[in-house]
């Protein structure tokens, strides 16, 4: 009997042991922080997006400024009335801001000018004079040299000058200048005229005005020479009758 007893005993604590391991308990203080023992978990994205009625319109809180537009009522897409060969014109910069134009592109006066135009190189009848054409490059004078010797120096708005008498062939250039250097030279080849050539025609001419009139004085003594004759047969003739 007494075995019989210790065996369902023995069941018992066994299942109780069993019961208690397989449920286990969590223990927790009382005012314990529950959020601390609780670990992080991965946010999925979708669950970050916000639906269309959780935006709000910031329009009225942001001001935009407009850009600047020119309006074409004030030039500014018509060209300067810029000649880079007529004679003591203004820079195009003034042109332009007088006018409200636009000038042809210009280099910067950090950089040498660029290469004159020269065009005629012709005697006038008493100095070699030139013409050139102003390069689109911020120039402050004018280098003329002959034969690589320089013989004159003109202002910013000078497009022709003379040089005076050249009396063989030489070349003749012209060079732009400014504070960052000098350009490159527009040269051409100039032959000088016979300028006595005119002298001599004009002797020839005289000489020949001065003979033609003692052709007529000589014409005009024999004429009168002639009529006297007649006259003189012609009395003798009234007088022998």
């Amino acid at each position: 009997m007494a075995v019989s007893r210790k065996v369902p005993l023995m069941v018992i604590c066994l299942l109780l042991i069993s019961s208690s391991t397989s449920q286990p308990t969590r223990y927790q203080m009382p005012g314990a922080n529950r959020t601390g023992a609780l670990r992080p978990r991965a946010i999925p994205s979708k669950a970050l997006e916000l639906p269309p009625d959780a935006y709000y319109d910031t329009e009225d809180d942001i001001t935009t400024i407009p850009p600047k537009t020119v309006s074409a009522n004030r030039g500014t897409l018509k060209r300067c009335d810029y000649n880079p060969c007529e004679i003591d014109q203004p820079p195009c910069a003034e042109l332009a801001a007088t006018n409200h134009c636009l000038c042809p592109g210009f280099t910067s006066h950090l950089e040498a000018p660029q290469v004159p135009f020269l065009k005629t190189v012709s005697w006038n009848g008493s100095d070699v004079v030139l013409h050139w054409c102003a390069p689109y490059s911020l120039v402050k004078a004018y280098r003329v040299t002959v034969g690589g010797t320089e013989r004159q120096r003109f202002g910013m708005h000078r497009r022709s000058g003379g040089v005076g008498l050249i009396e063989n062939v030489s070349e003749v250039c012209v060079v732009a200048l400014n504070d960052a250097g000098d350009s490159e030279a527009s040269c051409m080849m100039y032959q000088p005229r016979d300028h006595s050539l005119p002298l001599k025609a004009g002797l020839i001419g005289g000489a020949l005005g001065l003979l033609l009139f003692f052709l007529l004085a000589v014409l005009l003594w024999r004429h009168r020479q002639q009529r006297r004759l007649q006259t003189g047969i012609s009395l003798t003739d009234t007088i022998d009758t």
